[in-house]
């Protein structure tokens, strides 16, 4: 039975650290296939084994008190006997509001947590738009968004990101 003498709110609740994402969207979308037509007959070859090269950045900035915005920028790039096969570029963000975080977690909530909430969405948007330009969709391996915080540190610190 639920207590209702609250108002029906849950125990504790009101002090529970959240991440509350409001809003969802594609801030800017790429994606090129300077070689088609030859690009797909070429990926059609048995001997066809291009390189993907992938990188990942979490930006963060602050909307109101408690707001915020996170971007997650990923680029995919594949290269075939040094050419560019196909290039896609998603930045998709995301309105989020931390409540009851304490200041020294916030950093921790925009850059690692957020992101890896995002993470299904990115995904799914890069492999539809690479199946849509005629290749196989782009099913991208889960990120270690801690990992890219811990190197986005240590840059900044100016230290080996390995000895992070």
């Amino acid at each position: 039975m639920t207590d209702l003498s609250n108002g029906g709110a849950v125990p504790g609740a009101e002090t529970r650290k959240q991440v509350v994402i409001n809003a969802q969207y594609v801030k800017d979308l790429s994606f090129e296939n300077p070689r088609a037509p030859q690009s797909l007959l070429q990926q059609q070859q048995p001997d066809a084994n291009p390189e993907l090269r992938l990188s990942v950045d979490v930006k963060g900035a602050t909307l109101a008190p408690e707001v915020y915005e996170v971007v997650l920028n990923i680029k995919a790039e594949t290269v075939l006997n040094g050419d560019v096969i196909f290039v896609a570029e998603l930045a998709y963000g995301a309105v989020v509001s931390l409540v009851n975080t304490p200041q020294e977690e916030i950093p921790q909530a925009l850059m690692v947590e957020t992101p890896r909430q995002l993470f299904p969405f990115v995904r799914n948007i890069l492999a539809e738009v690479t199946r849509d330009g005629g290749f196989q969709p782009l099913l991208i391996n889960p990120i270690d968004f801690a990992e890219v915080y811990r190197r986005r540190i240590a840059e900044q610190q100016g230290t080996d990101p390995a000895n992070a």
